[in-house]
This record gives C-alpha cells, sequence and structure tokens, in this order.
C-alpha cells in the first residue's frame, strides 16, 4: 500500500469533521430556506464522507461520546415498533459498512415518517449521536423547531425526511 494511500481516511475524516463543525453553527431555517441545505445531503452522499461518518461513529462509540453530529449511511436491518412515550419516533437499526449497528429514533411529530421503509434498503442520515452499550442511538433527524440545534434528516429512495 502507498503511503500516500494510508492518508485518504484520515484526511476524510478531517474534511467531514471541519464541515459538520461548520455546520452545527448554522440556524436550521436558513439552512432549510437556501441551496445550503442540498450541499449538505450531497456533502454525506459523498462516499469519502460517508467512510469518514461511518470512522467517525466507530470512535465515538469506542470513546463513549455523546452529543456528536454525523452524517452516514447504512443498510436497514431492521424496523422496530414506534416509540410512542412522549414525543412519537419512528425506529429502526441501521448496519453501517463497517459493520457497527445504529439505532435511528427519528421524531415523527416533527418530521415526516419514512414511507415503505424496508430491511436491507440503504438510507442516508445526518443527526446526532448518543453512545449507549448496544451501538449508539442517532436522533435529531428532523429540523429543530426553535432553531437552537442543528437539524438532521434522512434520506430514503431519493426523498429527503426532517
Amino acid at each position: 500500500m502507498k503511503p500516500r494511500s494510508k492518508l485518504r481516511p484520515l484526511f476524510a475524516l478531517l474534511i467531514f469533521a471541519l464541515a459538520m463543525a461548520l455546520l452545527n453553527g448554522v440556524n436550521k431555517q436558513q439552512l432549510l430556506d437556501s441551496a445550503d441545505a442540498q450541499e449538505q445531503i450531497a456533502l454525506v452522499g459523498d462516499g469519502k464522507s460517508i467512510a469518514a461518518g461511518d470512522v467517525l461513529i466507530a470512535e465515538a462509540f469506542r470513546s463513549g461520546r455523546s452529543n456528536v453530529q454525523v452524517g452516514a449511511e447504512g443498510r436497514v436491518a431492521r424496523i422496530l415498533s414506534d416509540d410512542n412515550e412522549g414525543s412519537r419516533h419512528q425506529r429502526f437499526l441501521l448496519e453501517l459498512e463497517s459493520g457497527h449497528s445504529l439505532l435511528i429514533a427519528h421524531n415523527i411529530d416533527l418530521a415526516p415518517r419514512v414511507d415503505n421503509l424496508r430491511e436491507g434498503e440503504l438510507l442516508e442520515f445526518y443527526g446526532e449521536y448518543e453512545w449507549n452499550e448496544k451501538g449508539g442511538v442517532i436522533h435529531w433527524t428532523h429540523h429543530d423547531p426553535s432553531g437552537k440545534h442543528a437539524g438532521g434528516w434522512l434520506k430514503y429512495q431519493g426523498r429527503v425526511y426532517q
């Protein structure tokens, strides 16, 4: 392996981390009301950024970190029943390319339910990672009505849910 190719994943992770830090400071409504929302979705959809997101999630899990804004892609491994306690959440398990599993908790009181979700299908996401011993949870996959938290989204079969 060439020394240069060993640096590519690190470089992709650095770019992704910088982009996520910048996006954390952006007001969600401004983001949604502009072409920047599509650029943010395209950023995560880039193969290098997806790989960097996978690495970032694995590192957050290893170190027990929470409140980490991440974006990546995974396969729907299992569809779970909705959580109807308090705010309602559509729940499903995703498996990342690395083999890491995550629970996605998508607030369906603030964003539309992901239509026709099927096991084995790819889904892209941007949200907040919370550590747990089972692999972690991604939430805030929706806009923040108060505009105080970085908004997130899910992208499935070409449609964005936010």
